[in-house]
């Protein structure tokens, strides 16, 4: 109880400076902080205690149990987001725990000391984030699919989009947000389409209207990108700012057969970090909020 309760209160605190005083959501709050949780509930527990590895491995998983159903408790984060960020979280708090683990079997050094410093570091690496995150890349999405009519029948249901169904998609279901329609007013560059979706509307002003082939637009302003499941009604910062799309096209090539090859294209930032990991969820949402466009579109032309 102690080494769960000690880790977990401090883990919190930690939690709080880089999500609401850093504001960066980044290497110090995914990758450290789990590791120095695993390390430091390890260390504590098997503090002048033979314990075998299993029973500390325990405590550091239950640990990180304590911390997550913290952050749901106190409004801090929603279910959707600490799912997306469980799986470099258990790896991180079991490798945290493999090194606390290995400092008390080979008695390297004062225990106290290491778990002093192992939570001193968090602050440090969190205002090392602060100052050291790297230029954002704009990164791009493209998600194809074959129409069985030409550009011309396909462009009109580009440029606007009766109401979809309900989606089928998990992601969709749990909160990620999905469009529902799109609207557009006037014709030609300068006129504003709106993609409109389940938390607001993507404002989008033309930039290259090349009919029946090319559509272009900016983004002037954008909705949240989820609603979080939670017990309360939460906007966590990482809501507003964090992924931010910057552009899009619809692109309309004619084929051979008289199909259509329609492809759909984002440009957008994430700050989140690390990119390696959070990218592969951004990636994967985008394109899955480009199919259901994409089959939306294509069902209804080819009706």
């Amino acid at each position: 109880v102690i080494a769960v309760g000690i880790t977990a209160v401090v883990c919190w605190a930690f939690a709080f400076l880089a999500t609401n005083i850093f504001k960066d959501y980044a290497f110090g709050l995914f990758i450290w902080l789990p590791f120095v949780l695993g390390a430091t509930s390890t260390l504590i527990y098997g503090y002048n205690n033979a314990v075998a590895v299993q029973k500390l491995a325990s405590i550091s998983f239950l640990t990180l149990f304590v911390f997550c159903l913290g952050l749901l408790v106190f409004a801090w984060e929603g279910i959707i987001c600490l799912i997306m960020a469980l799986p470099v979280g258990l790896i991180f708090t079991w490798l945290g725990h493999w090194i606390g683990y290995k400092i008390l079997k080979n008695k390297a050094g004062n225990t106290s000391a290491a778990v002093f410093l192992l939570f001193l570091s968090v602050p440090l690496f969190m205002a090392f984030d602060d100052l050291a995150l790297d230029k954002d890349e704009v990164r791009y999405v493209t998600t194809a699919i074959q129409i069985n009519a030409s550009p011309e029948q396909v462009w009109k249901n580009v440029i606007a989009f009766p109401q979809l169904e309900d989606p089928r998609e998990f992601i969709f279901k749990a909160g990620i947000a999905y469009p529902v329609n799109a609207t557009i007013n006037g014709q030609g560059v300068g006129s504003v389409r709106h993609c409109n979706f389940t938390t607001g509307s993507f404002v989008e002003p033309i930039t290259v209207w090349d009919e029946p082939r090319l559509l272009k637009f900016s983004v002037a302003e954008q909705p949240d990108p989820m609603k979080e499941i939670s017990f309360y009604n939460i906007h966590p910062n990482h809501l507003h700012g964090y992924w931010v799309s910057k552009e899009g096209q619809f692109k309309l090539t004619q084929l051979s057969n008289g199909h259509t090859l329609l492809e759909g294209t984002t440009w957008y930032i994430n700050k989140i970090k690390p990119g390696f990991y959070w990218t592969i969820w951004s990636d994967y949402i985008v394109h899955k909020i480009h199919r259901r466009v994409l089959e939306h579109i294509k069902e209804q032309v080819e009706q």
